[in-house]
């Protein structure tokens, strides 16, 4: 797995319609922010939040941040005038387009060949804007490779928890966590089956919100459970919850310290120097090839995160 990209732990919705929201957004530590045409803008404020988003885009400081914008799904009228307006408006001022609720790879492939016409048409890089892809509902999920492999512009798959729910008729309003009586958790298989589908395309893969905005333990817990499957980040609808999303989706300090211990431990252990040996101790854990792949994961989230060791690695004597 090589997957990096783009540092997305904390994904910030922020509405399109929401002047102010859209400018304070701007001094929030999230990874990422995505300004909402789609289910945060009610269908007679459309038209104004495309302009508000391009003014904001163009006009305000992203500076450290991730810039996308959800475009509302391609069974409505606006999707196209969302991609049109808004891609030609902000020009070079966009990292990505979002598109919610896709069934199959024809939805991707589609916005991958209108991307592909305006950054043309403005004399863009081709394939600078990047794609993330909302799973939503029960076909969806079944076509989820295709989708992931649909086009080279595609860097997330996000899960969108409350519209999937709703598809597969699941008996709970309580989105994005556990139902009380349930014994586990509803979504494992959801999620395992994203993380898949986008590890093998080597993408990253995003959890949905958890929509009680002020029970930050409750957020905390359900990022916990993502993050431990290997999930890169969160959405997040409230600055209350950005703080724990950086801290969930980024390794602990010791974790840090032991993977990048492995790999130069590994490194030394496989040189000339140190006798070109496939399996070695550090202290009394044995350590190989494998444990330098996984090594490397928590490291590069480490270093994504922007965190430094504090321990060295010290050759043994003799």
């Amino acid at each position: 797995m090589t997957v990096l990209g783009r540092p997305r732990r904390s994904c910030l919705a922020v509405p399109g319609s929401s002047t102010k929201m859209l400018g304070k957004a701007q001094g929030l530590p999230a990874d990422q922010v995505f300004l909402d045409l789609e289910d945060a803008v009610a269908p007679l404020a459309k038209a104004d939040a495309r302009k508000n988003v391009v003014a904001a885009l163009t006009e305000g400081d992203w500076a450290g941040k991730t810039r996308a914008v959800r475009v509302n799904d391609l069974t409505t009228q606006w999707t196209y005038r969302d991609v049109v307006d808004v891609v030609e408006g902000v020009g070079p001022h966009l990292d990505c387009v979002m598109l919610p609720k896709v069934r199959d790879a024809s939805h991707v492939r589609w916005l991958d060949l209108t991307l592909g016409q305006i950054e043309r048409t403005l004399g863009l890089e081709a394939g600078r804007i990047g794609i993330e892809v909302q799973i939503e509902d029960a076909a969806g999920l079944a076509h989820v490779d295709e989708i992931a492999a649909a086009s080279s512009r595609v860097e997330t798959i996000i899960f969108g928890p409350a519209d999937f729910m709703a598809s597969i008729g699941m008996r709970s309003l309580a989105v994005g966590g556990l139902i009380p009586g349930y014994p586990g958790d509803p979504y494992h298989y959801v999620l395992m089956r994203l993380l898949v589908a986008a590890r093998t395309h080597d993408l990253q893969a995003i959890d949905g919100p958890y929509l009680q905005i002020r029970d930050v333990a409750g957020f905390r817990e359900a990022a916990t459970r993502s993050a431990a499957l290997g999930f890169d980040g969160k959405w997040v609808l409230h600055p209350d919850q950005i703080e724990a999303a950086n801290e969930v989706y980024a390794p602990t300090q010791a974790d840090y310290d032991h993977a990048e211990l492995i790999l130069d431990a590994y490194a030394y252990a496989t040189s000339e120097a140190g006798g070109r040996v496939g399996a070695v101790l550090l202290g009394d854990e044995m350590i190989d090839e494998a444990s330098r792949k996984m090594a490397l994961v928590v490291s590069a989230k480490g270093r994504a995160a922007g965190m430094t060791r504090t321990s060295a690695f010290t050759p043994p004597e003799g």
